[in-house]
């Protein structure tokens, strides 16, 4: 009996260590991937800028590219997450069933919302940008185009398939980003539609490789791969017997509780460009130097926490049973979320707080070398600093977040709905309040606060879920003192350092503060690695296992 009840646990070890290797494995390429899409567009943002005016860049980055990820978001968030998360018994036919229920849905998100964005919105004015309503359909267009390849996307998330997503938004975004650059040389006179043919060749693109791979990989592979679930091409798509529901009423019904959330959720991630949009608190030729700037200083939270944040919830929910507390988990289970949480957390605090520090001192440099004087005067190095700050808060939240939303049951999705509610009012009032007197930076702080209060809610939530256990993984997430005096001290010698040297100063100045920041980031480097010994060898361990794999 205990041989094989050690034989039981040692499997399911084997098999927490093989998820826990396939989400940092998948958090690694979706950094490279994040990387890569972020230089291609920062490069077209300073090649466009000089062939458009700013007025079409913020109708582009702000306007409508706030109309594809609020569809985008709201046709597929909710089904994301009810099918990616553990059950008992797996129908991978209705979860197929499930996932394709996203195409009506973004059907009909896409007809109103483009409705409300071409009659009900401040239209620009027609001499500049004559083709603005084909804007919208074509950006709504691509959003159904993309969502066609969802319920692919989900299988290959489930079957761990982690350079899949990598590979074909790679291919996408390269194709869209060399295509526009190609229209905008040979037809500047075309304007918007540049960017709306670039637009739906993405979407197309997306799509065509999903198709594409599964295609091969069924015809080809599937005999090889006896945990693949399909059989055939034709079970990539819906299929329905009388015998049995067409779809899961369980994961239905999750879809539905946090479809009603999913809004409030896309409001708070894309909270400025909705106050943008529909209160018209900044001009277009403004939004589009705001979104320059939001774009820099997101790139560590797209590139570094995002996927850590994704990867994180693909872990949790899949080693962890939602609803259930934790004295009914497995042990090992338990074991390996709190040492997982607890690393995470402590290792986005230590790289959030690298970004703020360093980001004090080269704001202004960074935004001066990427744009010039349009965006290094004025409030852009303010705006920019603000963020590096908020970069902090979001790492954090995403992080407690992807733990929260993967355990809860149905009911306490229900009660964080009405929380969301709160959360959204608040955004919005501190918002408004604060653009009108800060300007561009009330937005960052308005998201500061807002963001403080979901981490706040998130924290009260893991320390219940933990408290009946001898588990904490907050315990020990905050920084050794000579951490956090080696960030201070970094932070003034580089403070002085573009004081001294990069303002209104010659190349060689702008070097030699360089060259500080750089000496100031290794000895920082130097510092966690003998203080933070615990995240030191967590990082070698995934990195060891990610090679054996």
């Amino acid at each position: 009996m205990k041989q094989s009840t050690g034989g039981t646990n040692s499997g399911s070890s084997r098999s927490n260590d093989k998820l826990l290797s396939s989400a940092v494995k998948s958090a690694s390429y979706n950094m490279v991937l994040q990387l890569l899409l972020r230089v291609l567009t920062f490069a077209i943002n300073a090649f466009v800028l000089r062939f458009i005016s700013r007025d079409m860049l913020g109708v582009v980055n702000v306007r409508l590219t706030l109309l594809y990820s609020t569809t985008l978001f709201l046709a597929t968030e909710a089904f994301d997450k009810a099918c990616l998360g553990k059950l008992e018994k797996q129908d991978w036919s209705k979860i197929i069933n499930l996932m394709w229920c996203t195409v009506p849905t973004s059907l009909a998100l896409a007809a109103l919302l483009g409705w409300i964005w071409i009659y009900l919105l401040e239209v620009p004015d027609s001499s500049m940008m004559p083709s603005y309503g084909l804007g919208v359909v074509s950006f709504a267009v691509s959003t159904v185009l993309v969502i066609l390849s969802r319920p692919l996307y989900i299988l290959g998330q489930k079957c761990m398939f982690v350079k899949l997503k990598v590979v074909s938004q790679g291919i996408a975004e390269l194709c869209k980003c060399v295509l526009t650059v190609i229209l905008v040389l040979a037809f500047p006179h075309w304007g918007l539609i540049n960017f709306a043919v670039a637009q739906v060749v993405y979407g197309l693109v997306t799509s065509v490789v999903y198709y594409s791979y599964f295609v091969y990989y069924i015809n080809r592979q599937v005999k090889k791969d006896e945990d693949f679930p399909l059989t055939s091409v034709r079970e990539m798509f819906p299929t329905y017997r009388s015998d049995k529901a067409f779809v899961d009423s369980t994961q239905a019904w999750l879809t539905m509780s946090i479809f009603k959330q999913s809004f409030l959720k896309q409001l708070l991630t894309e909270g400025e460009k909705f106050v943008m949009t529909f209160f018209g608190v900044l001009s277009f030729a403004d939004q589009g130097v705001y979104d320059l700037v939001n774009n820099l200083g997101s790139m560590a939270a797209r590139f570094v926490f995002q996927p850590m944040e994704e990867s994180g919830y693909l872990f949790f929910s899949q080693l962890l049973v939602r609803g259930e507390p934790v004295t009914k988990q497995k042990q090992d289970s338990c074991t390996m979320a709190v040492e997982v949480l607890a690393s995470f957390l402590k290792l986005v605090i230590l790289l959030g707080g690298i970004i703020l520090v360093f980001g004090m001192a080269y704001s202004f440099l960074a935004l001066d070398l990427y744009g010039g004087s349009i965006l290094s005067t004025g409030a852009g190095p303010v705006l920019l600093r603000w963020y590096c700050l908020y970069v902090l808060i979001i790492a954090v939240n995403g992080m407690t977040e992807c733990f929260v939303f993967a355990t809860m049951s149905k009911a306490q999705v229900d009660m964080y709905n009405q929380k969301m509610v709160v959360f959204s009012i608040l955004f919005l009032l501190s918002s408004l309040f604060l653009t009108r007197h800060f300007g561009s930076v009330g937005f960052i702080l308005a998201n500061c606060l807002n963001m403080t209060a979901r981490i706040v809610h998130s924290i009260y939530y893991i320390h219940n879920y933990f408290k009946d256990s001898e588990f904490n993984p907050l315990q020990k997430v905050i920084p050794s003192p000579m951490v956090l005096a080696a960030l201070m001290m970094a932070l003034f010698v580089t403070l002085f350092s573009e004081t001294m040297f990069c303002c209104n100063r010659g190349l060689i100045f702008r070097l030699l503060h360089i060259a500080i920041g750089g000496l100031c980031l290794l000895s920082v480097l130097g510092v966690i690695y003998m203080q933070e010994l615990s995240i030191i060898k967590f990082i070698k361990q995934q990195f060891k296992q990610r090679h054996k794999h």
